[in-house]
């Protein structure tokens, strides 16, 4: 292993081992310590706010986003009693009135929880404006002949993978359809998820391929869906679209999926829609392979990462701001793409079991 290779295992180890478990230590303080704590200045008035002095616009925008998280809190909460005041019988009416007061106690943390984790992200982006150049000049319009494919991320017309873990079943697909967003010229990839055979969700995203190279997620429209006990016949029904967004709508704007030169250290926002969507990715590695960093190696299918990384495989680490605490790692190969994702707390794994378009992907080994 050369000096460069073991000390970005050793920073990758570092982080892992230590920086994670601080942030992880943090967010479980403020939950604690916020027990009895109201979502104070949350519900606070309603003018509109001026431009921060100091020029701390990310951590503007988290304390905004905390006094609307308690309006929501509040709102349900109100909701939730009229409700309860439509049950006949008294004592399912105060059952119905406790369950209210416990779900509002329990949204109060949860506020709380999501600021202290937004403020780590602005710790971790910097505090400036997310506003990133997005016209057409930047990105190719032509997919069968793009300017500086991304290794890590194609997008090859007709590819496909294929993917499995304990019970799910992942199918994705580059159709040969486009989006146009704001006169950039976005790829659809399908997304096709299923839970022990039944159809779980089905998701259209819209990427664009940057001129430099790098890979751009524009949006996406998301279908969820769920199955239930009794239908006759039994048909997989929408039950959401939470976590759809488009550049140029409501404010929300595009983000990085994947850099035309990952480095090890690097922070980028995936996707930008405020309380909708707001993905995070740290790139911890550029040149693993297994065997190298036992943190990194934690879940990792030893004969798949040795056949598909030869000291050239990225590694990232993603979480939501939305789900404070929750996070995964994702493991992309060179000319494949994205082959691996982990969630070290829950211990489960997506692996690729199968591609169409690299004799790598021939025969791989099942979860």
């Amino acid at each position: 292993m050369t000096r460069e290779h073991k000390l970005e295992s050793q920073r990758a180890a570092r982080w892992l081992a230590c920086d994670w478990r601080r942030a992880l230590a943090a967010i479980l303080c403020s939950l604690t310590c916020s027990l009895g704590t109201g979502v104070a200045g949350a519900t606070g008035a309603d003018d509109d706010e001026s431009e921060p002095s100091d020029g701390r616009t990310c951590s503007a925008s988290v304390n905004l986003l905390f006094r609307a998280c308690g309006h929501e809190t509040r709102d349900d909460y109100l909701v939730a009693q009229a409700k309860c005041l439509h049950l006949a019988d008294p004592f399912k009416r105060s059952e119905c009135k406790g369950q209210a007061r416990a779900a509002r106690r329990e949204a109060t943390r949860h506020c709380r929880a999501l600021k202290d984790w937004r403020s780590a992200g602005c710790g971790v982006l910097g505090e400036g404006r997310y506003d990133p150049p997005f016209t057409p000049d930047l990105f190719d319009s032509d997919f069968r002949q793009l300017s500086n494919p991304n290794p890590y991320f194609p997008l090859g017309i007709g590819h496909r993978w294929e993917f499995r873990g304990g019970d799910e079943h992942n199918i994705l697909e580059v159709t040969n359809e486009t989006k146009n967003v704001e006169g950039v010229t976005c790829i659809v990839l399908r997304d096709l998820v299923y839970e022990s055979g039944a159809l779980k969700e089905a998701t259209d995203d819209w990427y664009a391929a940057g001129r430099d190279g790098s890979t751009w997620y524009c949006g996406e429209e998301v279908k969820d869906y769920a199955s239930f006990d009794g239908d006759r016949p039994q048909r997989p029904e929408l039950v959401s679209r939470d976590g759809s967004f488009k550049h140029g709508v409501n404010g929300d704007k595009a983000g990085l999926i994947m850099p035309a030169r990952p480095r090890a250290g690097q922070w980028y926002l995936e996707e930008f829609s405020l309380g909708n969507a707001e993905d995070v990715s740290e790139v911890v590695s550029v040149t693993y392979s297994y065997g190298n960093s036992a943190q990194l190696d934690q879940l990792v299918p030893r004969e798949l990462a040795l056949r598909l990384c030869n000291r050239d495989c990225v590694v990232t680490r993603n979480y939501s701001l939305l789900e404070p605490g929750i996070y995964a790692v994702k493991y992309y190969a060179r000319g494949i793409g994205f082959f691996l994702e982990t969630k070290p707390l829950a211990g489960q794994r997506l692996q690729l079991v199968a591609c169409s378009f690299d004799t790598r992907c021939v025969a791989l080994p099942g979860p």
